[in-house]
């Protein structure tokens, strides 16, 4: 999914945009398969950037203001030049990430990323043991996954973790923060599984937007509990919007009273493809937002004229449509997280995963149901389409009784665009 781990607040200010965070896919090969990825890991892209080539990108993200970069994949350190990397970016003074799944990271992997120069590791965890092993279609990677991040802790690499929240682990959140306690993270950030993907193929885990109604006080409950532990919780971009408790969801320290400011991406927030690709965030549909390939023009020449990348810098209510055309928060807001929204419907701009939407819905008696319509591709960062049927707040919920993980048929994958 949204590979991004415990990210930084971005100060949205009136500045010249450059991608100050950047998230980079190494490779798209994966010791993984799990059920829920968004850019469908396992077998490299053809055609991936050499370690030559990613040392030349290292030194173009630097020239162009990259402060801070996330290395993914797949699985990154699969990557034949995976600490070169780390250390070239390391060298020009960019603080150097990881989020990974954690098979891998023996403690000798784990000492020599520290010292490459890797700074901090976010691990991908799904729940507790049972859910984990089940949506990472692997017995075994839970603990793994405890041991990548005692492996790292061990190292001096800060530990954080991350979740995508839905229908098959949502139970587990409360306990869930208990093991992450044990293990001594730093910071955890909780975000919503968008049907992007193998979650495309299984519509019945992506959580229904009343369920938001439930699940955000419970994520504010926890926030506040782990300020007393010393642990930052933080919601990924596609968790919000503006309910009751959005400052404090928002807000790093407490007292702050921050607030979504809008999608970053392609204003301070860039993503590279394992195969040079640009777009403007690592979760964009790379059939609709890839600006250009590093190996035909420079990063900078893509990041300055690609409309791809540019289409957020121009935003404005005027983009949005349906219920968030009419939001009263639509100037702040502008449609949430877009390749949320993308995933849902086929184009950005109004975005059912809100909190303050799901809430006036049930202020009114009612409530927005999701209904798979087409189905994906079977590409990476493909979608399908929904329909979007307003129902009675308190109609059945007809996805209860289906298992969590069934697998929907989708259209034969067409040819991988370049």
């Amino acid at each position: 999914m949204s590979k991004t781990g415990h990210r930084r607040r971005l100060d949205v200010v009136a500045t010249p945009h450059a991608p100050v965070y950047v998230v980079w896919e190494l490779t798209l090969a994966c010791d993984h398969a799990c059920t829920h990825c968004g850019s469908r890991a396992g077998v490299a892209r053809e055609h991936e950037l050499t370690t030559e080539e990613a040392l030349g990108v290292a030194g173009q993200l630097a020239a162009a203001g990259a402060r801070e970069v996330i290395l993914i994949g797949g699985e990154a350190y699969l990557h034949h030049g995976f600490l070169d990397i780390v250390g070239a970016l390391a060298q020009r003074g960019i603080t150097v990430g990881i989020t990974t799944g954690g098979r891998g990271v023996t403690a000798e992997l784990a000492r020599a990323m520290a010292t490459a120069g890797l700074r901090q590791a976010s691990v991908s965890v799904d729940g507790l043991e049972a859910t984990h092993d089940r949506m990472r279609h692997l017995r075994g990677s839970f603990a793994g996954t405890m041991a990548a991040l005692a492996n790292l802790e061990a190292a001096g690499i800060a530990i954080t973790a991350n979740t995508n929240l839905n229908r098959s682990n949502r139970d587990d959140l409360e306990p869930l923060y208990e093991v992450l306690r044990a293990q001594h993270i730093v910071a955890w950030q909780v975000q919503l599984t968008a049907p992007l993907g193998r979650a495309a193929d299984r519509v019945q885990m992506i959580l229904q937007p009343w369920d938001l109604l439930e699940l955000v006080p419970r994520i504010a409950a926890l926030k506040q509990r782990a300020r007393g532990d010393g642990i930052t919780i933080m919601p990924g971009n596609n968790l919000g919007y503006f309910g009751p408790e959005e400052t404090l969801l928002r807000s790093l320290r407490a007292g702050d009273q921050d607030h979504w400011h809008g999608c970053q991406a392609g204003k301070f927030v860039m993503g590279i493809e394992s195969d040079g690709a640009v777009k403007g965030c690592p979760s964009l549909q790379t059939s609709h937002y890839v600006g250009g390939n590093l190996r035909q023009r420079s990063l900078a020449a893509i990041w300055k004229a690609s409309p791809e990348l540019g289409f957020n810098r121009a935003r404005t209510v005027d983009d949005l449509w349906g219920f968030c055309r009419s939001c009263d928060f639509a100037a702040e807001c502008l449609g949430g997280c877009t390749f949320t929204a993308h995933s849902i419907l086929g184009r950005p701009g109004n975005n059912p995963y809100c909190h303050y939407r799901a809430r006036v819905h049930a202020k009114r008696g009612q409530r927005e149901r999701l209904v798979a319509g087409a189905a994906a591709d079977g590409l990476p960062f493909d979608h399908g389409i929904f329909d979007i049927v307003v129902e009675p707040l308190d109609a059945p919920d007809p996805a209860a009784a289906v298992t969590d993980l069934v697998q929907i048929s989708r259209r034969p994958a067409r040819r991988q665009l370049a």
